[in-house]
């Protein structure tokens, strides 16, 4: 084995308005998924307090996500990234201005709309769903 010549670990962004939802989601997915292979982190341009209803949809799974706290993109160092993922699909994405690729998964925002409980869990579990299934698409990138 040759010491030094490590691929370095792919540093990925998740991007919404409020960090509170969607981009939390990302974040505890995608650490799940690629361990110690990615540097995972999100980000909101308003943030506010992570959604009770997207810790208990990624609490389905056996994902906790209830230690996560809303961050600020102004808080992340532009050359840290590699890669930014916006994930807003009726809002305006924050801007993260860095040379880092960017990728856009337009994902409705699972707060809206109302209903009962059940149906707001419901909304929250289908953006888990659709996080999980995109996900699939950077594990070449990732690399093993």
């Amino acid at each position: 084995m040759e010491y030094g010549h490590e691929t370095p670990m792919m540093k990925i962004l998740f991007l919404c308005v409020a960090n509170s939802a969607r981009s939390q989601m990302a974040e505890g997915l995608a650490k799940t998924r690629f361990g110690n292979r990615a540097h995972v982190m999100s980000a909101g341009s308003t943030p506010s307090e992570v959604n009770p209803l997207a810790i208990a949809a990624l609490d389905d799974v056996g994902i906790d996500i209830s230690g996560y706290q809303s961050k600020s993109v102004e808080t992340i160092d532009p050359q840290a990234v590699d890669l930014v993922i916006t994930l807003c699909a009726e809002e305006v994405c924050p801007a993260f201005l860095s040379h880092a690729r960017r990728m856009h998964w337009p994902l409705e925002d699972p707060t809206g709309s109302g209903g009962s409980l059940e149906d707001q869990l419901n909304r929250f579990r289908a953006t888990r769903d659709q996080i999980t299934h995109q996900l699939v698409t950077l594990d070449d990138e990732v690399g093993r």
